[in-house]
């Protein structure tokens, strides 16, 4: 790339495993989801948004489904903690393999 064009990222995302005291349950359409990882994005204004993702607890070959993450405080650190260990990741790298 030359030095007057500018890098465009359209896309900023993590996937972050719930740690098994912060888990929690949902119900959708009858069926209970345990939910046990995050998806985090990072917004173009700066801000991050986040998912929940689980799995049917009956087990089974149920779908990987989304939920809304509620808003507890040891979630919102959780989420926050995630972004900042992804950055200093990012940071760190070493270059294409």
């Amino acid at each position: 790339m030359s030095g007057d064009e500018e890098v465009v990222v359209s896309a900023l995302a993590i996937n972050v495993t719930i740690p098994e005291t912060l888990r929690w349950t949902d119900v959708r359409r009858g069926q209970t989801f345990r939910l046990d990882t995050l998806n985090v994005r990072m917004l173009p204004d700066g801000h991050l948004a986040a998912k929940a993702y689980g799995r049917p607890v009956e087990g089974g070959r149920g779908a990987y489904v989304s939920f809304t993450v509620p808003d507890r405080p040891e979630l919102a650190a959780l989420i926050g903690a995630a972004a900042d260990r992804a950055g200093a990741v990012w940071a760190a790298h070493r270059g294409l393999r």
